[in-house]
């Protein structure tokens, strides 16, 4: 297989960022706006990722918007983990933040003990794919319990929120220009874009009576989807020109 992750560059981090945000913003829509309930949203978007995941691993190269559909629905999907855990059975969020902390950890000590590396660039194995894809779906779900705790647990607010990770992610970017191990700083960015984008689909969507700008969750998720088809578009015709020359 060739490598079936795309190359790290700011059109990257852009997609997943707003990937993260629709996680948030579409989760809540379809859960409790349409009125499906946890339980039915959950169980739909589990199926529609099984989907996409599988059409993800049969492939032998990157192809980005069957990539990046893998993406979206995990994020939806590690939202309904964290929001099913929280509101359905009353699990505190600092519990379940500490707890898919643990199986990230254990997911990548997994995978390191049986491949020596953790690198994205080298997803050329079903093996690696795999792990690969269980730490992906960890960081969504420790992200949005990370982020709930941060935003409403310890009352810190939607803005605070938003400038606190993206400081973060700043930090982890300079300590990488000046030495930091390149595949710890991804995950470490990886891990908080999540949070990042929780915070701002709350931000964009909640109303100015809980702190945000009164969007709407079907408004910003129709808008960062859109945003996004564009962005894999752009990507998917600069792939097709190198593929070209």
């Amino acid at each position: 297989m060739l490598n079936k992750v795309p190359e790290i560059s700011l059109y990257f981090w852009t997609i997943k960022i707003l990937s993260t945000t629709v996680g948030e913003t579409a989760a809540d829509y379809l859960a409790v706006h349409v009125g499906l309930g946890i339980a039915i949203t959950g169980t739909v978007m589990t199926s529609l990722l099984a989907l996409a995941l599988t059409s993800q691993i049969r492939l032998n190269r990157y192809i980005p918007w069957v990539y990046w559909l893998t993406v979206v629905l995990l994020s939806i999907v590690g939202t309904q983990i964290t929001d099913a855990l929280t509101d359905g059975l009353g699990v505190s969020l600092y519990l379940s933040t500490f707890v898919f902390c643990v199986l990230l950890v254990s997911v990548f000590s997994a995978w390191y003990w049986c491949e020596r590396t953790l690198s994205i660039h080298t997803i050329m194995t079903r093996r690696r794919e795999l792990f690969y894809w269980a730490a992906i779906l960890l960081t969504f779900a420790l992200g949005t319990a990370a982020g709930d705790l941060a935003t409403e647990e310890l009352g810190l607010g939607f803005r605070l929120g938003v400038g606190l990770f993206t400081g973060m992610i700043i930090i982890i970017y300079v300590a990488c220009r000046l030495g930091l191990n390149s595949v710890l700083a991804f995950w470490l960015a990886y891990i908080l874009t999540r949070p990042l984008g929780a915070s701002l689909g709350d931000l964009l969507s909640q109303s100015s009576e809980y702190g945000g700008i009164g969007w709407g969750t079907i408004s910003t998720s129709v808008v960062f989807l859109s945003v996004i088809a564009i962005l894999v578009f752009i990507v998917s015709l600069r792939k097709d020109r190198q593929v070209q020359t």
